[in-house]
């Protein structure tokens, strides 16, 4: 089987551009080179050791689940047994980053696109796109939470009906998702945790979400989540965290339509912005933060 492309973000002298991939490959877990299988299990191990008190007890069950520490780039058949047989869901190995239309149709129809191919060890702190290791590690263990995989699947069909409506509803569903499912924590009873694959993955973000006073964390609201630009170039300045995964997947039952419209009306809010009505766990003290411009 010939190895298929691995498809990266080009380096310009403005930054980095997105490049997108469209097409399903087979995950060619036999062109894994030695140093791959060495870069997931340095990962893993970092990331297992650090999250047990950080992370919400159903990610850590998942990643137990699927036996995600057994040595080396896990492969994606073996996984989809679990999954298919508890959810409903499969992985897809994918090139790089999707472009939104197809990326939403895999989420409708419960699959997970996860790149097949995983960041170099002088990368192991930062990426400027997904790899395996974010995709596989960060999101794959809560679908087998059936509440997380059902909202996951209703974000799906979510977005199909926002990308038919234009740009401004489209960027408010990717608030969504980029609040929640990429740097979501969560309120437990043994206190506040994370859920989202961005922070899970990464070590240092895994710290700061909960241990710095730099960021606001702030109690989930819908609206206010949709109508808040985002970072994506640094830790992020809010977190918003939800009481449940079932506040969440409730979230997505009505019809967004008459929200995208009363918001293209409104001003969005900056990503450090707290408001008079917003449920307020930490006032960050922003220190550290970056001035330029929000996505």
């Amino acid at each position: 089987m010939d190895t298929p492309r691995k498809v990266e973000h080009q380096q310009t002298d403005r930054g980095y551009v997105p490049v997108y991939a469209t097409g399903v490959v087979e995950q060619p877990w036999a062109s894994y080179s030695k140093t791959d299988h060495e870069v997931w299990d340095t990962l893993y191990k970092r990331q297992r050791e650090l999250l047990p008190a950080r992370a919400c007890r159903e990610f850590m069950a998942g990643v137990e689940r699927f036996g995600l520490g057994d040595g080396g780039i896990p492969r994606f058949s073996e996984i989809n047994k679990v999954l298919g047989k508890a959810t409903g869901w499969e992985l897809v190995a994918v090139e790089g980053l999707l472009p939104d239309e197809v990326f939403f149709d895999h989420l409708a129809n419960r699959r997970f696109p996860v790149s097949w191919w995983i960041r170099k060890p002088d990368q192991l702190d930062y990426l400027s796109e997904p790899d395996l290791f974010h995709d596989l590690f960060g999101h794959v263990p809560l679908l087998l939470n059936p509440v997380f995989a059902d909202y996951m699947q209703a974000y799906g069909r979510g977005g199909m009906k926002a990308f038919a409506i234009g740009p401004d509803a489209l960027m408010n569903l990717t608030r969504l998702y980029w609040y929640t499912v990429e740097f979501g924590l969560i309120n437990t009873a043994e206190g506040m945790r994370i859920y989202g694959a961005g922070i899970v993955s990464s070590k240092g973000e895994s710290i700061y979400s909960l241990d710095s006073p730099s960021p606001n964390r702030i109690g989930f609201g819908l609206e206010r989540v949709m109508s808040t630009r985002y970072r994506i170039d640094t830790y992020q300045q809010t977190y918003f965290v939800i009481d449940s995964f079932e506040q969440l997947f409730e979230a997505t039952h009505p019809d967004f339509t008459p929200i995208y419209a009363k918001l293209k009306a409104e001003p969005a809010h900056a990503a450090g912005d707290v408001l008079d009505g917003d449920r307020v766990f930490t006032r960050g003290d922003r220190v550290g933060w970056a001035t330029n411009a929000d996505t």
